[in-house]
């Protein structure tokens, strides 16, 4: 893969898991502590696990990325679907921080060159590339739940994270119109 392919889709993958933070965090705040740490139904994941759970994997996958296994001999994963007393809303989302703050710190040391290199998770190869592909898909899939469950508990009063509904028309012409700007100001400047 040629060093700017690479540059090109370690940027992306960083946007990526910002959007995907940015999401969670925007759908987390519009639910009350009472429904963070509720659940639907008694096998169900809870806001606040879901959270747990996420920062457990940041934590584990992204501490020493190139250089350890991407399960830490530490990591008890069934614990991170457990809510404990010492559970708070705030400890919680220090952990998520933290584990995204490692993440970002891996991702930022990444070189193109290392996109070539293998990794294990679970004693299992993966290539850099397909490890970055996982962790983004398995995040997207726990943020869709939190921001179904965000959904559903605010009910009335929730703001959407996308395009509004009756609004997809009005959203498409402000893009083409940014856009189209933007190409128009790079032609004169070229």
């Amino acid at each position: 893969m040629s060093d700017r392919l690479s540059r090109e889709l370690l940027n992306d993958i960083r946007h990526q898991f910002h959007r995907h933070k940015t999401m969670a965090e925007k759908a987390v705040a519009q639910v009350s502590d009472d429904h963070f740490f509720l659940t639907l139904d008694k096998d169900g994941n809870s806001v606040a696990l879901l959270l747990k759970h996420i920062a457990g994997n940041l934590r584990s996958r992204w501490t020493d990325f190139l250089v350890s296994d991407g399960e830490k001999a530490d990591r008890q994963r069934d614990t991170e679907f457990e809510q404990y007393a010492d559970d708070t809303r705030a400890r919680i989302m220090e952990r998520w921080d933290r584990g995204w703050q490692i993440l970002f710190e891996s991702i930022d040391a990444l070189r193109p060159e290392d996109l070539d290199r293998t990794i294990r998770i679970r004693s299992e190869p993966h290539s850099v590339v397909q490890a970055l592909h996982r962790a983004l898909l398995h995040y997207a899939y726990h943020i869709g739940q939190i921001v179904l469950l965000a959904r559903h508990y605010a009910g009335d009063s929730w703001q959407t994270l996308s395009v509004a509904r009756g609004q997809s028309e009005q959203f498409r012409r402000a893009m083409e119109l940014k856009h189209g700007e933007e190409s128009e100001e790079k032609k004169r400047s070229g």
